[in-house]
């Protein structure tokens, strides 16, 4: 008992540290983002998972490690879709740069919260049921097919179900105020005033929404990788965390990774699977550090293709 509220004090305090760091120190002030802060600020958080990462080796040992570390880089390899999204958001409500990273710093408070309840559900569920690992392996593999066939479709924000009903319900304001979430304005015609919302907030509401349909895809996938609650749920917010600095650094060369969402479909495909090749060859479960070297090697060519392929695009123009 003392060990795990040991753990869980760790990781509270880590995050509340980066929390604090990032909005009291590191932005304390509006403006925009430049190119390479952001990478700087990626490598951070990076390097502060990988940190992380070394206490959950000594704490939980080399395959705890493994696990870890397996989850976070299909974590962050997702988020990439998610990044990409995110921009549309903030391209199609005409959001400036310089009050993005608000949007995003709350909208990451909301999915440390959000993952929290969905992984606390998702824990009692295995527990109670475990043959439910088998479907949401099954998921896994599905979605990887499902990916790896519709990974250059077109996707249109402003289509959205939930932005056009909020765009007919709610009362927003033609202009955004500046970081401001809500403002009290006059309704026409009337001297009295009504509650708005900015399309900040419309921006932030998206965010949250994105994220909330992605973690139907990530959480499965590290619960087919392992089904420790620590694991599992530290993995996902440390990938998260540094999901503002690397949404700044690769939201304008996102595309370059032409075959990357390639990569990622074959990744969730061998993670689902491993339950069932496990199954077919009596193994307790697929050892963790070949399930980490297997999902490395393919994310990492998958990278390599895709500079390969811009380069050789490059060239020819």
């Amino acid at each position: 008992m003392e060990k795990s509220l040991l753990m869980w004090g760790m990781f509270i305090a880590v995050v509340l540290i980066l929390l604090i760091l990032d909005l009291g120190v590191f932005h304390k002030k509006e403006r925009e983002i430049g190119f390479k802060e952001s990478l700087w600020m990626s490598a951070f958080y990076i390097i502060m998972a990988l940190i992380f990462g070394v206490w959950i080796w000594y704490i939980k040992g080399l395959d705890g490690f493994a696990e870890y570390i397996t989850g976070f880089l299909v974590e962050k390899s997702l988020a990439l879709d998610n990044i990409f999204l995110i921009s549309l958001v903030f391209s199609s409500l005409s959001i400036p740069l310089k009050y993005q990273h608000r949007v995003l710093f709350w909208g990451i408070l909301g999915v440390i919260v959000l993952r929290a309840i969905m992984i606390g559900l998702g824990v009692q569920i295995i527990t109670r049921f475990e043959w439910i690992l088998y479907i949401f392996a099954a998921f896994m593999i599905f979605t990887g097919i499902k990916m790896f066939f519709m990974s250059n479709k077109p996707v249109e924000i402003s289509q959205n179900a939930l932005l056009i009903w909020m765009r007919k319900h709610l009362n927003i304001t033609d202009k955004l105020h500046e970081q401001k979430f809500f403002i009290y304005q006059n309704v026409a015609q009337s001297k009295t005033k009504k509650l708005f919302v900015t399309p900040l907030f419309i921006s932030l509401v998206m965010v949250e929404f994105i994220d909330l349909i992605f973690a139907v895809d990530s959480i499965p996938a590290i619960f087919a990788i392992t089904q420790d609650p620590y694991i599992v749920y530290t993995s996902n917010i440390f990938a998260i965390l540094g999901l503002r600095a690397l949404y700044f650094a690769l939201a304008s060369i996102i595309d370059r990774f032409y075959y990357l969402k390639y990569a990622l479909a074959a990744v969730l495909i061998f993670i689902g699977s491993k339950i069932f090749i496990a199954d077919a060859l009596n193994l307790a479960k697929i050892p963790p550090m070949l399930s980490l070297t297997i999902t490395v090697t393919i994310l990492a060519l998958g990278v390599l293709c895709s500079f390969l392929r811009e380069k050789t695009i490059t060239k020819d123009r």
